[in-house]
């Protein structure tokens, strides 16, 4: 992952024409003479640039209601938390060079890491990684052996996180076996036939990318004494009201920290927490904030943990992450200190409320939910072969439908922010189409 490169050949040899040069080579040593003219237009004032932007975003579509999920949920961020987090002795957060002169980061960094160790029931979490799918790649890393080249990883895991799992360990001789799904279910009886000893871990996530329940405890306890670690990917709302990690055997617990108050931002930026066992403690990636005290005794905060390849040598690094996502930690650490235990449970409860309610409205009128288990704030149904055009309808009102994931069927969600009106809505027209 050291080397990157963000552009591929055919982006740079068409800037390079843009500029008038042949190479990279000729660009630094290249007479300005010889350059082209790059037509940039006329200086604007800020009133001019400002009324540009006002009409550019007047074309973005901003739905009424959002019925899709599919990795990014929207929850409802107390107001306390929007303003906090908007405070500008925040907003520079990053890697702290000098940590101990930063003892204000230290300690959010510190609080985040406790409250995913408590979420998860894990005994360690590092300061955060870039995001969910980075989260899967760096347990995969964390899992392997010398004699395990194997992971056995669910169909039922969200896609973009097995690709970016490929990508990450793609010359590093992995092997990614696909544990075959039942339905909209992991099929866990094919996972005894899988694990040898060249299995380093076994990925599940929970709930799974459609939404159902998974039987995570039982696959713990497949794994139970080999030297396989179990992964699983979670949802951090549902962890509120879902047996934790730790519970079901699991030995490193991450997932997409995106639903614990960060906008749906067009991709990001978001947040992947990372927790483990003690044992896993010297393995994990990034850094771990540690609390001790100063030479008066007083509450002090410290890097205990760094092992990023700017801290240490770069080929005894667990990972190649150049920063955390501190200003997202901070913002996931204060929505969940705004809700407490209690109220994340709401947030779960209602969530899930909401998703039963919508699923029976929509049986009333004609769709089958295809779960083949309980489901927590997603489902499937399928659309009667009109899928294209309910979510079509579902647009044109001012709604944001589900997700068309295969064939005929749609993936819904349903979170915190929707009330009775607004599924009572979205279910009438979709009643049109049908």
């Amino acid at each position: 992952m050291s080397n990157y490169i963000p552009h591929s050949a055919e982006e740079t040899k068409e800037m390079l024409d843009l500029i008038g040069v042949k190479s990279i080579d000729d660009l630094y040593g290249f007479d300005c003479k010889d350059c082209k003219t790059v037509d940039v237009g006329e200086g604007k004032t800020q009133a001019q640039v400002e009324k540009f932007f006002q009409n550019l975003s007047s074309e973005n579509t901003v739905f009424k209601s959002i019925l899709r999920g599919a990795g990014a949920y929207n929850h409802y961020a107390p107001a306390a938390v929007r303003h906090m987090a908007s405070r500008e002795e925040f907003l520079t957060a990053y890697t702290p060079y000098q940590p101990e002169m930063n003892q204000g980061e230290l300690q959010a960094g510190f609080e985040y890491q406790s409250m995913i160790c408590e979420l998860t029931g894990m005994d360690v979490s590092n300061a955060s990684v870039y995001d969910g799918g980075t989260a899967v790649a760096d347990a995969i890393v964390m899992s392997l052996g010398r004699k395990q080249n194997k992971v056995l990883i669910s169909e039922c895991v969200e896609p973009s996180s097995i690709e970016i799992a490929k990508t990450y360990l793609k010359h590093s001789g992995v092997e990614f076996v696909m544990i075959p799904k039942d339905g909209y279910k992991t099929d866990i009886s094919k996972i005894k036939d899988l694990l040898d000893e060249t299995v380093g871990a076994v990925i599940m996530q929970q709930p799974n990318r459609f939404g159902t329940i998974e039987d995570c405890e039982a696959v713990g306890k497949m794994v139970e004494g080999t030297k396989t670690q179990f992964v699983m990917s979670c949802n951090p709302i549902s962890l509120a009201i879902l047996k934790t990690p730790k519970e079901c055997g699991a030995s490193i617990a991450l997932g997409e920290g995106q639903a614990l108050g960060l906008p749906l931002g067009a991709g990001g930026p978001y947040l992947g927490f990372l927790s483990t066992i003690e044992d896993n403690m010297r393995k994990i990636p990034g850094r771990i904030i540690g609390q001790s005290t100063d030479h008066d005794g007083r509450r002090a905060f410290v890097l205990t943990l760094q092992a990023r390849e700017q801290h240490i040598r770069r080929e005894k690094a667990s990972s190649s992450i150049c920063s955390n996502q501190a200003l997202c930690a901070l913002r996931a650490s204060m929505f969940m200190t705004a809700y407490g235990k209690e109220g994340l449970k709401t947030v779960a409860n209602v969530s899930v409320s909401n998703a039963h309610y919508f699923a029976d409205e929509l049986k009333k009128i004609g769709l089958t939910v295809k779960n083949n288990g309980e489901f927590f704030h997603e489902f499937v149904t399928d659309g009667k072969g009109k899928a294209d055009a309910i979510l079509s309808n579902l647009e044109k009102n001012g709604v944001l439908g589900g997700l068309k994931i295969c064939d005929d069927a749609i993936l819904w969600c349903t979170t915190d922010v929707l009330c009775k009106c607004d599924l009572d809505k979205a279910v009438k027209i979709i009643k049109e189409v049908l």
